[in-house]
């Protein structure tokens, strides 16, 4: 069982992106230029350890939100703030959301994400949203 905040209570487990100890990133390591800014982004693992202390509160629709966070840490920020614009309403046709769905797939290895994508566009569809 996790508690949170993780970096209480799991401080020695828990790394960036690139893998570097919460304990490792202080105000004096990134004064000596030791942080970068790549060093400061969340792991996947951390995202899913805090999907777990939500599901552990009874929380599933935040595990969910974590789950899929912890899916896109590896996708890059400029598809990302694509995924943004195109999931807007009134910015995609329903082929370009399954495109970007197949993509998070196939590309990503990201499916609860792309199953989100999925169902804004029958949503989007049925409310009349789409471009």
């Amino acid at each position: 069982m996790s508690s949170y905040p993780l970096g209480q209570s799991e401080a020695d487990t828990i790394t960036s992106r690139t893998g570097k100890k919460l304990s490792q990133i202080t105000l004096d390591e990134v004064k000596k230029g030791n942080v970068t800014a790549d060093d400061i982004k969340i792991s996947a693992e951390t995202l899913k350890k805090q999907g777990q202390v939500a599901k552990e509160a009874d929380n599933p629709t935040m595990d969910a939100n974590f789950q899929r966070a912890a899916e896109l840490v590896n996708v890059p920020d400029d598809i990302i703030l694509d995924m943004y614009n195109k999931l807007r309403p009134n910015r995609s046709t329903k082929k370009e959301l399954i495109l970007m769905a197949q993509e998070l797939l196939q590309k990503y290895s990201a499916p609860h994400c792309a199953k989100l994508v999925l169902e804004a566009a029958e949503i989007y569809e049925k409310r009349g949203i789409l471009r």
